[in-house]
């Protein structure tokens, strides 16, 4: 099985390149990805934690899915294809906002993302992938906002940049 690529892109989200994904971290490299927010009838957020083989932040709390776009792939196919492999279910997704962040790791990896954040609605339970997510849980997004300031060490890096975009954005549109 060939390793998986991500796509380089300049700051206008302009391809520039394809990379294998570790390389791309390691490199700290500008690459394409996205994030997913489902969020149910009560405006609670689906969470998910990390499986515990993954290879960088495991067993942290991060947003219902994340990942990487593939060549060819639009932001919304690739956001339902992750949620659907690692949470079991698919929705229609719509995309928000778009924003550059660059987060290091204890590792030695980096985010250097141009992340395409995409929001969800589902109110049922999903069918989690083992190997992906260790646990999942509803919560608001308040209470979100509250844990991160008391608990920040449970929560991955890039979520919390992202969450502060979302909340952010939020404030300022109605859904």
């Amino acid at each position: 099985m060939s390793k998986e690529k991500v796509i380089l892109v300049d700051t206008n989200d302009e391809p520039i390149g394809l990379m294998e994904k570790i390389a791309a971290h390691e490199q700290a490299l500008l690459h394409r990805a996205f994030s997913v927010f489902v969020l149910n009838d009560k405006n609670e957020i689906m969470l998910q934690q990390r499986a515990k083989s993954k290879y960088h932040s495991p067993l942290l709390w991060t947003n219902t899915c994340c990942s990487h776009q593939r060549p060819g792939e639009t932001n919304i196919q690739a956001g339902k294809r992750r949620l659907r492999e690692e949470m079991g279910f698919e929705v229609d997704l719509q995309e928000l906002f778009h924003f550059i962040y660059k987060a290091p790791f204890d590792n030695g990896l980096t985010e250097h993302e141009l992340d395409h954040v995409m929001i969800g609605k589902f109110n049922d339970e999903p069918n989690i992938n083992k190997e992906e997510v260790e646990d999942w849980k509803w919560m608001s997004i308040e209470a979100i906002k509250e844990d991160m300031q008391q608990n920040p060490d449970v929560y991955t890096v890039w979520f919390k940049i992202i969450f502060d975009e979302f909340y952010h954005y939020i404030e300022n549109h109605k859904f």
